[in-house]
């Protein structure tokens, strides 16, 4: 029978295994359940790992009570992985190893575990039993004379009381009614806050309310009777839930002189505990931490912690490591403080005055406000009276571990001595597990920064590398990140991206950035704090509350849509913010911004990768910004080199189409032109020079813009030819050479077209008739650019209307599949096929036939030119 439960989600980080491990521990120490708490968490810990860090999905975890134990669910939503199973000639693999061990476990320590699949999820769980023990041996202590037992009064009175989830009474029995005077009726529905006289929570720096929304709950305070004076109780509280699922609070209240009847049993100090019954000595570690004992740092150290505290009856305990050079040391845990926001704070290491600013030494403090700022962590936090010892493995200082107590003067060097011992006998095994820890840190880093360098060197886009920083350190590295550009030293940072892991944000992120002055070029590697957006977004965050409230003049129905997105983005950017300057071939030429939400703090190995992944950024930025000016200077040359514009000729159809072979080329070594030379004559020419890219596109240049003042000097066209190719020949080893086809074309009054055309090594043009014949429209000659005497001729075509003269580069020729090209006869069949189509149409048709003849992308530059005189047509 389930009498109890309790479930929560996990998101896929990593950080939501500790949060998972702390659900589970709160949860069954709620229920009571102390015997079996290790062994959940264990089994919990490994399962929520293979589901958040090696499945990569969401974690969802339910805690049921039985009358036998607790059974523990853990689903995620990668249902494809294999189950290990036992007796079979499949090995289970070790134990030892990353991953894997989760279900190894459940079968070593659970009473009965199992696997559950659907098509989306796949559910672990477990079941553990309480051990058998005969009833009233729970806790014991020895036999007293009559006159050592507890006082109380003829009948001790247990006044119980049930609160709901809003803090009001919701039962309220007879005993109550005798204590304090009040009746049922008077109190049912009133907040618990109005009776209870509350001057101090042990251990939570809280009121009664949220003590109140605690699992479990234990100590001393005042309930106002009816007659108006303060009785002194001692209650316990436990919070439960329905049937229905509703939370609710029980209180057992007793006078605080009979506090025996519900107080539970002092602890038993570490070094005070006996021996084990067959004579064997303990581990001391093993004594303190408790076995078994976290295989990871994160549990480990808050499993530190939550002893520190209970051993020495704290309220609240704290852990920081020594960074690498021992000059500060980093909150790595906590317990009893208002919340985790101090992690991963850096404290000075000598901070504050005299030995009991030291962390290499013991220190006790009586009253913190008498030496304020000697231990800055608490500083806010309510604390009082302190204690210190250092964490030091031969000699070195790896860390400190603190307890803490609301009230003045708690702790002695008695005290310290006991915390001592027991802080040097987990030293060894925290450095232990925090050189573990850190050298799995700098493999995920080096395996990362791998990663982001092949991301990098795979674009030479600026906007795309922009995007690409982003979205390597969010949320890897930061909650949110910032890129400022600068184009040159004359130049203002600019901001260029912004990128938050909640994308709603954004926007407001970048609002804020853009109406704050950048941080200063400095180009000095390594990240520094920039306080500015945090205090920025702070002040805008108190304005419009204040505004909202009314307490700064003006309307406050215009701001209220707006408080909610200023809220938020204080919160997100309200942690620390870190600047690294973005330095590549000695210039500052950006700034990479990382930010936390409130009150988070970067850790140091975290800035260090950053630091790394800034250089490599750099670089790349710096290539993609070189390599976009020479992309546009490149394409400006290429643009020059083509012709202005095809002219539009009275009574001549004119197509051209053009394709330069590879990326980024818009010109290559073939080329066209149509012109007009004078006297209704124009000049037209396609060609090909040997090659392709840059060094063919430079006699390109030089033979198209060679014929234009050729031709329009009134030269014939072999004498153009004649001329052009001792231009060619004069560039000497750059001389390459040039097949041309040229042509002058005149209208003539019949409506046909006169073409005098010079073939000099080129694809023969091709004339199509209207009734479908093909045939060359030239003789070939010598190409250009080979031998310096070079005779040419030119010869005379008539294209009566309806007909099509095509001219085309061996781009088009040469189309090859395998063993199979195009060619001459290929390309004439096609143009059998254009009868009656326009200029326009032929020339299309052709293209798509050549795309057509081959899967691959075409390798050779490719021109088309065709000529059509007006007739008949119909449409492509």
């Amino acid at each position: 029978m389930i009498t109890a439960r309790a479930a929560a989600t996990f998101e896929p980080v990593g950080r939501s295994v500790a949060t998972a491990r702390s659900f589970v521990r709160d949860t069954l120490q709620g229920w009571g359940f102390a015997d079996i708490v290790d062994d959940a968490v264990v089994l919990t810990s490994e399962l929520v790992t293979n589901a958040v860090v090696h499945a990569g999905t969401h974690a969802d975890v339910l805690c049921l009570r039985t009358e036998d134990g607790v059974r523990i669910e853990v689903s995620d939503r990668y249902p494809e992985r294999e189950v290990p199973l036992q007796n079979t000639g499949t090995p289970m693999g070790s134990p030892d190893r990353e991953g894997g061990r989760g279900l190894q476990l459940c079968a070593a320590l659970a009473t009965r575990w199992g696997v559950d699949y659907t098509p989306t999820h796949k559910n672990v769980w477990f079941q553990l039993n309480l051990p058998e023990r005969p009833v009233g041996t729970r806790t014991a202590g020895p036999s007293l004379p009559a006159e050592l037992l507890p006082l109380a009064d003829g009948r001790v009175r247990v006044a119980v009381l049930q609160i709901d989830r809003k803090g009001a009474i919701t039962s309220w029995n007879e005993d109550a009614e005798e204590l304090f005077g009040h009746a049922a009726g008077e109190v049912i529905g009133r907040p618990l806050t109005e009776l209870a006289a509350w001057p101090h929570t042990p251990g939570t720096s809280t009121g009664v309310a949220e003590a109140l929304q605690l699992s479990r709950w234990e100590g001393s305070y005042g309930i106002r009777g009816a007659d108006g004076r303060v009785a002194p109780v001692y209650a316990s509280h436990l919070r439960v839930r329905d049937t229905g699922g509703e939370p609710s609070t029980v209180c057992l209240l007793v006078r605080d002189h009979e506090r025996a009847v519900l107080q539970s049993p002092p602890r038993v100090p570490a070094t005070d505990q006996n021996q084990p019954s067959d004579g064997q000595s303990s581990d001391p570690f093993e004594v303190f931490i408790g076995s078994p004992a976290p295989d990871d740092l994160d549990g480990l150290l808050q499993r530190t912690v939550e002893r520190a505290r209970d051993m020495l009856d704290g309220d609240s305990a704290f852990l920081l490591l020594a960074t690498d050079d021992e000059t500060e040391l980093e909150v790595r845990a906590s317990t009893g403080l208002p919340s985790a926001r101090q992690r991963f704070a850096r404290v000075p290491v000598e901070a504050g005055p005299g030995r009991y600013g030291s962390a290499r030494m013991p220190a006790v403090h009586d009253d913190l406000t008498s030496v304020p700022g000697a231990v800055p962590l608490l500083s806010g936090t309510g604390m009082r009276s302190v204690v210190t010892v250092p964490l030091k493995v031969e000699g070195r200082l790896t860390g400190s571990l603190g307890v803490a107590a609301e009230a003045p003067g708690r702790y002695s060097n008695e005290e310290a001595l006991r915390l001592q011992f027991a802080a040097d006998r987990i030293a060894l095994a925290v450095e232990s597990a925090r050189l573990g820890e850190l050298e799995r840190l700098r493999r995920g880093s080096l395996s990362f920064l791998v990663e982001a360098s092949d991301l990098l060197a795979g674009t030479l886009d600026r906007d795309q590398t922009l995007a690409l920083m982003a979205q390597m350190t969010v949320p890897t590295l930061a909650t949110w990140c910032a890129v400022y550009t600068i184009a040159d030293q004359a130049s203002e940072p600019y901001l260029s991206y912004v990128l938050h892991e909640d994308e709603e944000l954004i926007d407001g992120i970048k609002s804020l950035l853009s109406k704050i002055s950048p941080p200063d070029p400095v180009p000095t590697p390594g990240a520094r704090v920039w306080p500015t957006p945090g205090e920025v977004a702070h002040q805008a965050a108190l304005r419009s509350s204040m505004r909202s409230l009314g307490l700064a003049g003006g309307p406050t129905h215009q701001i209220a849509a707006s408080i909610g997105p200023t809220l938020a983005t204080a919160s997100a950017v309200g942690g620390e913010t870190v600047v690294l300057p973005l330095v590549a071939r000695n210039r500052v030429i950006g700034m990479l911004v990382l930010g936390k939400p409130t009150d988070e703090h970067f850790r140091q190995e975290i800035l260090e990768l950053a630091e790394d992944l800034s250089r490599r950024a750099a670089l790349a930025l710096d290539n993609a910004r070189l390599y976009s000016e020479r992309t546009a200077i490149s394409q400006a040359l290429q643009r020059s080199l083509l012709p202005p514009g095809t002219p539009h000729i009275d009574g001549v159809e004119v197509e051209v189409i053009y394709r330069a072979a590879g990326e980024g080329n818009e010109v290559g070594g073939d080329f066209y032109d149509l012109f007009p030379i004078g006297n209704g004559a124009y000049g037209f020419a396609i060609g090909d020079v040997c090659g392709t890219g840059p060094n063919a596109a430079a006699v390109t240049g030089l033979a198209r813009h060679a014929l234009r003042l050729l031709a329009r000097e009134g030269l014939s066209g072999p004498a153009v030819l004649q001329r052009l190719n001792s231009a060619i020949l004069d560039e000497g080893d750059r001389s390459r050479f040039l097949t041309l086809l040229y042509g002058e074309l005149r209208l003539q009054e019949d409506g046909s077209a006169e073409l005098k055309v010079v073939c000099a090594g080129h694809p023969l043009p091709l004339r199509l008739r209207q009734d479908g014949t093909v045939t060359a429209a030239a003789e070939p000659q010598p190409l250009l650019g080979v031998i310096e005497d070079l005779e040419l001729h030119e010869e005379t075509v008539t294209l009566d209307p309806g007909d099509v003269l095509l001219c085309v580069t061996d781009g088009v020729t040469e189309r090859r599949e395998g063993a199979r090209m195009l060619g001459d006869d290929g390309l004439a069949d096609v143009l059998t096929t254009c009868t009656g189509l326009t200029a326009g149409a032929v020339a299309a048709r052709i293209m798509r036939a050549v795309e057509r003849f081959a899967s691959d992308a075409p390798s050779d530059d490719m021109a088309i030119l065709a000529m059509r005189v007006p007739g008949i047509h119909k449409e492509a």
